[in-house]
């Protein structure tokens, strides 16, 4: 049985006549197109079920442009206690969510997860079914997959969807591997003309934001750590812009922290030398255990990472530096050893 055919089954044995497509905080273009070329293609096979998108907690600001030009509708309060199927999409940890969370726990909904993320183990052991692929580059190519399982040909909207959902992802493909140059192959072979719908999404940088990658410049500690530069910095907003302008600028790897609403946010870049050379992966080794140090909740990718909980930003910084340095000697011994 392969994974399209695990969710419908799943669909089917519930009898659902609701289905709540999630995405996370500050929903991004991945997660959102993730949801809408899944709900294409699941209404194709059960047109009798209502299928709906979900963003709980916002979407971000590029995602705004996206849903101005392309035909996809997001719930931003979805009924959630209503569902009869909750799939999770570019989501591994349900404390992505807040306060929303709690309700997902209660909820008897069948639960689905597709993701490529690290995987949260209090996450996947609440779902019936896990569609988990780390090496993906977006959570994009996971969908795709499923209509090759499914022997269906996205429709214009949904090709387009997915193609900009990955674009999003891997930073304009900088990030794609193989698999993700094959998917895209397919999606321009279905009629999406690659140079007009990048230029449709660029977005242009405003004031607000430059000013954030200059401030954290401006603000970055600077620490060489066994011959790895780390820069840790903080702003008030667009700490993953700023984080990326600082790997960017010459750093193996940043940390910026801001504030929002009482939590301390962090975002970690770091180039693909360092993980591959210092075998870190900033989701699992460092994201993950900072979120627990907040109480909170961190993960992501080998190269990106997010971690929100309750803190201060310089405490914060100070145990990321902590977690790096730890990190950094364990691999350093380990290759001594070999």
């Amino acid at each position: 049985m392969n994974d399209f055919q695990k969710i419908t089954k799943i669909l089917k044995d519930t009898d659902a006549s609701f289905v709540l497509l999630l995405c996370h905080r500050s929903a991004d273009a991945d997660a959102i197109c993730s949801a809408y070329a899944l709900q294409g293609l699941l209404k194709r096979f059960m047109p009798n079920v209502v299928f709906e998108v979900g963003c709980p907690q916002g979407i971000n600001k590029p995602s705004k442009v996206l849903l101005e030009h392309m035909p996809i509708t997001v719930n931003l309060k979805p009924n959630i206690e209503s569902a009869d199927v909750i799939v999770l999409l570019d989501l591994n940890n349900i404390e992505q969510l807040d306060e929303v969370s709690g309700i997902i726990r209660k909820s008897g909904a069948a639960k689905i997860i597709v993701d490529h993320h690290s995987p949260s183990p209090e996450t996947t052991k609440m779902c019936n079914v896990c569609i988990i692929d780390q090496k993906a580059a977006a959570n994009c190519e996971l969908i795709y997959r499923l209509y090759r399982q499914a022997k269906v040909k996205p429709d214009y909207n949904e090709a387009k969807a997915l193609f900009v959902g990955t674009a999003f992802d891997t930073r304009h493909f900088a990030l794609a591997n193989a698999s993700t140059l094959q998917t895209i192959a397919k999606l321009v072979d279905a009629g999406i003309d690659v140079q007009e719908t990048l230029a449709e999404f660029a977005l242009p940088i405003d004031t607000s934001e430059r000013l954030a990658k200059l401030k954290a410049c401006k603000r970055a500690r600077i620490i060489r750590v066994d011959g790895w530069i780390v820069a840790l910095s903080h702003v008030s907003a667009y700490q993953a812009s700023a984080a990326k302008s600082l790997v960017d600028l010459g750093a193996h790897v940043s940390a910026v922290a801001g504030e929002k609403n009482g939590r301390v946010e962090v975002s970690l870049r770091c180039t693909r030398q360092f993980v591959e050379e210092a075998h870190i992966n900033l989701g699992t080794d460092i994201a993950a255990p900072l979120g627990e140090f907040l109480g909170g909740v961190g993960g992501g990718h080998a190269m990106a990472s997010g971690v929100s909980g309750t803190g201060e930003i310089q405490p914060t910084l100070k145990q990321c530096l902590k977690l790096l340095k730890t990190k950094i000697a364990n691999s350093e011994t380990k290759k001594e050893q070999l």
